[in-house]
């Protein structure tokens, strides 16, 4: 990963749909452990029903309404934390879920912490799944992605993809808005 570079703030500090689409082919790295980002989803903040910011500030959400470029890490259905990076410039609440990565470092030790996945595919194919293969939790929630050990990184030579738009998944409100990214074709995005 050394030669791949981290992505800086002014990456984060735009729309959350223009961010989301770019995070696909970026590196997610965690320690020893990295994979490449292959399926998102925009939350546009108070005006989008499903976001976590539509209620406004609260101690939970004042991440999202913070400088772009840090974590938000929640937890959900009492078992799974998942990652966001918040996005739009401070004051503005939008943020991207990371919904899949492909594994490319630290496989045995996702495979530690996912011994149920049976193939390479099931290791992080899902944003509860990819939090505990990278070994990311809430204690990272609010830590700076362009200066900690949480980070983004752009690929070196960053190979052209083809981005597939559908409805986000697993949500009630909002659930038709073309708002989930994947990199089409990849064998690791969620099912």
């Amino acid at each position: 990963m050394e030669d791949s570079a981290v992505l800086d703030r002014d990456f984060y500090s735009r729309p959350a749909i223009e961010v989301a689409r770019d995070c696909l082919g970026k590196i997610l790295v965690h320690g020893k452990t990295a994979g490449r980002i292959v399926e998102v989803e925009a939350y546009l903040g108070v005006d989008d029903r499903a976001a976590h910011a539509w209620r406004g500030v609260t101690d939970r959400t004042r991440v999202i309404f913070g400088e772009p470029g840090h974590a938000y890490i929640y937890f959900i259905y009492g078992m799974y934390e998942c990652l966001n990076f918040v996005c739009e410039p401070a004051g503005q609440a939008g943020c991207v879920l990371i919904r899949a990565l492909e594994p490319i470092a630290g496989i045995a030790t996702m495979r530690r912490r996912r011994p149920s996945a049976k193939r390479p595919e099931d290791l992080a194919n899902g944003p509860g799944k990819l939090t505990l293969a990278m070994g990311i939790t809430r204690k990272q929630n609010g830590a700076d992605l362009t200066a900690s050990a949480l980070q983004v990184r752009r690929p070196p030579n960053e190979p052209a993809i083809e981005v597939l738009t559908t409805p986000r998944i697993g949500i009630t409100h909002c659930a038709d808005w073309p708002l989930r990214f994947v990199i089409a074709g990849n064998r690791f995005v969620s099912r």
